[in-house]
């Protein structure tokens, strides 16, 4: 790993790229728990640490020998995302890759395999699972074969997962499992191929595998995408025959239907229903009332529910900042937005570009010229220059930068979305897939796949375990 840091380090800023754990650490903490272990002080320095180069070292001065693969894969994810979202992705490839040498157990393979989602690299967790795959005791297990589709899955590459799922189980003799057809049945949902996802469930029985509660929420999820309710409420049915009681997900999955296309009393019917089968609404379901409330104009029982998370056992996400600064600004509640704003900086979870750029514009646009600057510097303050051009056009169209002399133009064009930001989807979309490496590319993404709980359509039983 030194050598590797060293090359990717090669040609940029070193000043402080070659220090060892303990000083990376001592520098930028501000102090360390005395209960703390080496690594995680490693691991909230990873997460904070928006240098690639940086991340890169700090990712070097860990003993990933001592760690379990777990860690490994959430270590190793952040910093292949760092470089990912810095387009620096050879370079990526080349951390992951260096990773597999001492993939010689399933579990570790799978770990590093997922990482490839952080990358953005699907096609290279080929590569790789076919160069580890025959260092490994056979028979294969689908620990490994299911890591490689479910980052397929996160980053959107549906299509390829059936072709994956029938090839390579059948070059490397893997007996897919209950997990592995989950994944299949996801995909073929994404693909809005339901006829084959429900295919796959009476194969699933021909084998004597019993279909899971994640298979019928995707199901159920995608019959809900369609506005198909009442095929959605014949699946829920046939799911309980079945003997799987709906869970958490399952629940989530009709509050974000209610959502989309219903009142807020009908998300709080959701949740009544889950409460009463024993489970508790989590930040996910909050979220999806949260933005009800604000779709239905009733902007203040939004803010009252935000402020009242904590309340409840629950605190708030990437995305719960990223849609209630959305809905407050469409709403032109920009003093509210800033608070938002505000309650995210602290947990390092600032929201995309886009979200931001309509609070900075509002603030500007209102006379608060102060506040959108220090809004500005803050978000620039968190990540490398290379992420910064997004901001400095909004700056100069603003009459923000110093050139300018500070004084806002009096119309604003949105213009073209800058380089490093990817158009999202429709923004209900956005809250549906779970932990896509993908969707939050924007310049000033604290990204929640980092450490939070993100809003969900299908179960974590997808995905090999451990955070990706």
């Amino acid at each position: 790993m030194a050598a590797l840091a060293t090359l990717l380090r090669h040609g940029r800023r070193t000043h402080a790229h070659g220090r060892r754990l303990s000083s990376a650490l001592s520098t930028t903490t501000g102090g360390t728990d005395p209960g703390a272990t080496p690594f995680s002080d490693a691991k909230r320095q990873l997460r904070r640490e928006r240098d690639p180069d940086r991340v890169v070292s700090i990712l070097d001065a860990i003993d990933t020998a001592s760690i379990s693969a777990a860690s490994t894969r959430h270590a190793l994810s952040l910093a292949a995302r760092r470089l990912s979202l810095s387009r620096r992705f050879a370079e990526a490839e080349a951390l992951l890759s260096s990773h597999l040498t001492a993939s010689n157990t399933e579990t570790h393979l799978a770990a590093v395999l997922c990482c490839y989602a952080a990358a953005n690299l699907p096609e290279k967790a080929i590569d790789a699972f076919r160069s580890a795959a025959p260092s490994l005791p056979a028979p294969i297990s689908p620990l490994p074969f299911n890591a490689l589709l479910s980052t397929f899955v996160r980053c959107r590459r549906y299509r390829r997962v059936p072709v994956l799922f029938a090839e390579l189980s059948k070059e490397f003799s893997i007996t897919p499992d209950a997990t592995s057809y989950a994944i299949l049945v996801k995909a073929y949902c994404m693909n809005r191929d339901d006829a084959k996802a429900k295919q796959v469930l009476d194969l699933m029985r021909e084998q004597g595998i019993s279909p899971t509660a994640s298979i019928y929420t995707s199901l159920i999820d995608s019959m809900y995408k369609r506005k198909m309710t009442n095929e959605a409420e014949s699946l829920w049915k046939e799911m309980v025959e079945s003997g799987c009681e709906p869970d958490v997900v399952t629940y989530n999955v009709k509050a974000l239907y209610y959502m989309a296309h219903g009142k807020p009393e009908e998300v709080i019917e959701v949740m009544t229903e889950m409460e009463a089968a024993g489970l508790k609404p989590n930040t996910i379901t909050y979220n999806y009332l949260m933005i009800s409330y604000c779709k239905s104009g009733k902007l203040e029982d939004a803010k009252v529910l935000y402020h009242s998370l904590a309340e409840k056992g629950c605190s708030a996400d990437a995305y719960t900042y990223k849609h209630m600064l959305a809905e407050l600004c469409a709403h032109g509640d920009f003093d509210a937005g800033l608070g938002i704003f505000k309650d995210s900086l602290k947990k390092r979870k600032v929201p995309d570009f886009r979200t931001m750029k309509r609070l900075v514009e509002g603030l500007a646009k209102g006379g608060r010229v102060a506040d959108a600057k220090e809004v500005i510097a803050e978000v620039k303050n968190m990540f490398p220059e290379n992420l910064l051009s997004g901001w400095k056009k909004v700056e100069k169209e603003l009459g923000l930068d110093s050139d300018s002399g500070g004084t806002p133009q009096s119309e604003v064009t949105s213009g073209e979305t800058v380089a490093e930001v990817r158009p999202d989807a429709a923004e209900t979309e956005a809250l549906e897939l779970e932990g896509s490496a993908t969707e939050e590319t924007a310049v000033s993404e604290e990204s929640s796949d980092d450490e939070a709980s993100v809003p969900e359509a299908s179960s974590s039983e997808e995905v090999p375990q451990g955070r990706a």
